[in-house]
């Protein structure tokens, strides 16, 4: 009868730390309508990319790449243009065959940390991992900030990508026209 007992009430706190922990993410992500943060970005662990990006929920995100190529990320919440001179060109997706739909998406990210149990492998972060339309997401939480630290996904060549972010502000004012792909197209 011990045994039930300290079985039954070690489950129990396991259940509540891990629902504590994801509820106050949740709380927190609830109150973000936009980011701003610098990014290290690894592809397969050979490329590193570094830049700045702003976010602004629901789905629209700006990045500018530090280097000699002048590379622009940017979606309006429908589609994404990745342009830069090294292409000479651009190219466009929709944002609904890219993971990053689902980054930013914070009404998705809720919903699936409402179900998500913490992946224990990582002592300084909360990190989720979600399964969604064929693609997995791996979202890192700082566990004393509650900041969305980076994500991992696999890009449309499956491609590992590995986003650590820094320097983050939170709520800050942005001017939607610098999500018009027009101007990154021509």
């Amino acid at each position: 009868m011990k045994i039930f007992l300290i079985f039954f009430f070690i489950f129990f706190i396991n259940l509540d730390v891990h629902g504590s922990s994801n509820q106050k993410i949740i709380n927190h992500l609830e109150n973000i309508n936009s980011l701003q943060f610098k990014f290290t970005q690894k592809i397969d662990n050979n490329n590193i990319e570094k830049g700045e990006c702003i976010i602004l929920y629901p789905k629209r995100i700006f990045c500018e790449y530090y280097g000699i190529y002048n590379k622009i990320l940017v979606s309006n919440g429908k589609s994404l243009v990745i342009n830069s001179d090294k292409i000479k060109n651009y190219y466009r997706y929709p944002l609904d065959k890219t993971p990053l739909n689902f980054i930013l998406d914070k009404k998705f990210l809720i919903s699936k940390m409402t179900e998500a149990e913490n992946d224990k492998d990582y002592p300084f972060y909360y990190v989720f991992n979600f399964e969604y339309e064929n693609n997995l997401i791996k979202v890192f939480f700082d566990k004393e900030s509650l900041e969305l630290m980076g994500w991992e996904t696999k890009d449309i060549y499956q491609n590992l990508i590995q986003t650590f972010l820094s320097d983050i502000n939170i709520n800050i004012e942005v001017e939607e026209k610098i999500f018009s792909i027009q101007k990154y197209i021509n």
